[in-house]
């Protein structure tokens, strides 16, 4: 099974694709950590996205793609979580699977409604481990403390309601002709993500539970 998961920033997509690679065993592939990943190993196209990120900028779209591509051409199952961010990524993916004789199953997309996303995004608490917590809905046992490693937690600088607002604004500018593109290709699904963890990932299984009877 192959998908993409699209969601604004704080809708909890990481989560959802965590639980989607636990139930159905399908390889997560995350953008930000293929990046890194490949700068880690030292990859060609790692050493060349590094350039960007040292300085803070963007990787440009024909770096991200070469790692993409890497990345997917000996997996058969994968759920794509941060790519393609764009209409023209979209096409140029098609094209890698087509090359690899593969398609894409399903695209799905979790509607949150940008001010309850705000509402997330500004009680949001980090540690330096990874781990993500909710000052309302997912608070740590100690408050401050990281329950995995026992660090103390932070608030992300960008985690304020201006820079979340301007940040779902980007969003919407960049997806809906992606929303739009995979819709008329008949593979979108939509999910209501306002809702519980555990709510918003039965109504995903559901959907892929159908794709697997298909």
């Amino acid at each position: 099974m192959r998908l993409i998961l699209l969601a604004p920033p704080g809708a909890g997509k990481g989560t959802q694709a965590e639980l989607i690679e636990q139930k159905f065993r399908i390889a997560h592939i995350s953008t930000g950590d293929l990046l890194r990943e490949a700068v880690k190993k030292g990859t060609v196209p790692g050493l060349k996205a590094k350039k960007y990120m040292d300085k803070g900028e963007l990787v440009p779209d024909e770096v991200v793609i070469d790692i993409i591509r890497d990345e997917i051409k000996d997996l058969y199952d994968f759920i794509l979580d941060g790519f393609p961010r764009t209409l023209e990524q979209a096409k140029i993916l098609d094209k890698i699977l087509e090359e690899e004789e593969k398609r894409l199953d399903t695209v799905i997309e979790i509607q949150v409604p940008d001010e309850r996303l705000v509402k997330r995004s500004v009680g949001r608490l980090s540690c330096k481990c990874g781990e993500v917590y909710h000052e309302i809905y997912n608070p740590p046992a100690a408050e401050g403390i990281c329950d995995r490693c026992g660090e103390k937690l932070y608030k992300r600088e960008d985690d304020n309601a201006e820079t979340m607002y301007s940040r779902i604004k980007t969003y919407k500018m960049k997806t809906l002709p992606l929303i739009k593109y995979y819709f008329t290709k008949g593979i979108l699904k939509t999910v209501n993500g306002d809702q519980d963890i555990e709510r918003v990932y039965w109504k995903i299984e559901k959907i892929l539970n159908r794709i697997k009877k298909d």
